[in-house]
């Protein structure tokens, strides 16, 4: 007799995965920039400080700018009273042309006259609003909420509006989003299932597969196909509440398609592979009395297989001990022998819930007759 090791075939949900190779990107990427020229007087943040939108990030010496506004607000003062004065010569100019006391043409010259002072006043309200949008700007605040980077530039330097270098770079992490590549050949079976008010889970896993790092939702599918590599690009979206992911990361991505239900799954180490296809032996014991049990072959349609487990379309139904290990042993009609079991554990009855377990199968009772 041949020892072998048994699992049973139980009825559960099988999940369809597709897996694709991703990288980290954060959900906005902001570098501030300063929008006037002068003296970078102060950064009150901290590097790698969590900030809000409108947090005071970096302050520009503000008195050039103060004092531009000043004079454009004197000079607006002063054509204002110029512009009231002529208002005022203007009724005077109409009661002394209805008594005919001046010629037509000095009432028209004062016309044009306080249309010139009112498209100046115009000009200085204009020259105010600038000065005080750069007194503004020489307050440097977040537009977004988000972690700030390395410092670029310390405070004391002379700061440009065309300067190349930002002051510092803002990231948003919370959420944060995920780019991964799938093949062209997956994309119809996605399209198929993602659909306005569908969503999609995405997991993420560290290089080797040994973690999950965290679990979001696909958000976006590009518009074109990469002719080079044959991938279509997809974004996640993930809530990173743990601060798991970190921009321009290295993750594998597995995007959830379905999940099939009441499927029968065995250990993937079950099945055989032949000249004629897949294969499984399957541990059957005659009803008499003593009988040995013997491992049949039995043909199988494998459906998939997701990690250490397969689901299997026919050949094999759920209460079916199917033999993982020590197959490499056996022929059809072998006679094999389970390692005793102890007492605690006894055939394991078919579940979805329940794990692959060795040395176990309906053969034991037949032992201990």
């Amino acid at each position: 007799m041949v020892p072998i090791a048994v699992s049973p075939a139980h009825l559960g949900d099988m999940p369809v995965y597709l897996d694709g190779l991703g990288s980290v990107t954060a959900y906005y990427n902001v570098t501030v920039r300063s929008r006037v020229d002068g003296q970078l007087m102060s950064v009150p943040v901290r590097e790698g400080q969590s900030v809000h939108a409108g947090d005071l990030l970096a302050e520009i010496d503000p008195r050039p700018f103060q004092a531009m506004l000043d004079q454009a607000e004197g000079q607006l003062a002063k054509d204002q009273a110029t512009l009231t004065n002529a208002k005022v010569d203007l009724e005077r100019y109409k009661d002394l042309i209805a008594q005919q006391a001046i010629p037509q043409q000095q009432l028209d010259t004062q016309r044009a006259t306080v249309g010139q002072l009112e498209g100046t006043v115009k000009t200085d309200q204009a020259a105010v609003e600038s000065a005080k949008l750069n007194v503004t700007y020489s307050h440097i605040t977040s537009p977004i909420n988000g972690r700030v980077g390395l410092r670029q530039v310390d405070p004391g330097n002379m700061v440009h509006a065309s300067d190349a270098t930002g002051l510092l770079v803002i990231a948003q992490l919370q959420p944060i989003t995920v780019l991964f590549a799938l093949p062209e050949d997956s994309i119809p079976r996605v399209m198929q299932k993602w659909r306005p008010g569908a969503v999609l889970p995405v997991e993420a896993f560290n290089r080797d597969k040994t973690q999950k790092l965290a679990t979001g939702r696909l958000a976006n599918v590009d518009n074109q196909i990469d002719p080079n590599t044959g991938t279509l690009k997809l974004k996640a979206v993930f809530d990173n509440e743990e601060n798991t992911l970190f921009p321009n990361q290295f993750v594998n991505a597995r995007l959830l398609l379905e999940t099939r239900k009441d499927q029968v799954i065995i250990p993937s180490v079950a099945i055989q592979r032949g000249s004629q296809g897949t294969f499984v032996y399957v541990v059957t014991t005659s009803t008499a009395a003593a009988a040995t049990p013997t491992a049949s072959l039995r043909p199988d349609t494998v459906g998939l297989i997701e990690g250490n487990d397969a689901s299997i379309d026919s050949g094999v139904q759920a209460g079916d001990s199917v033999v993982i290990d020590g197959a490499d042993k056996l022929q059809d009609g072998s006679s094999v022998m389970i390692p005793q079991q102890t007492p605690s554990s006894t055939a394991v009855k078919p579940s979805s819930s329940s794990p692959a377990v060795s040395g176990g199968g309906p053969t034991d009772k037949h032992k201990h007759s």
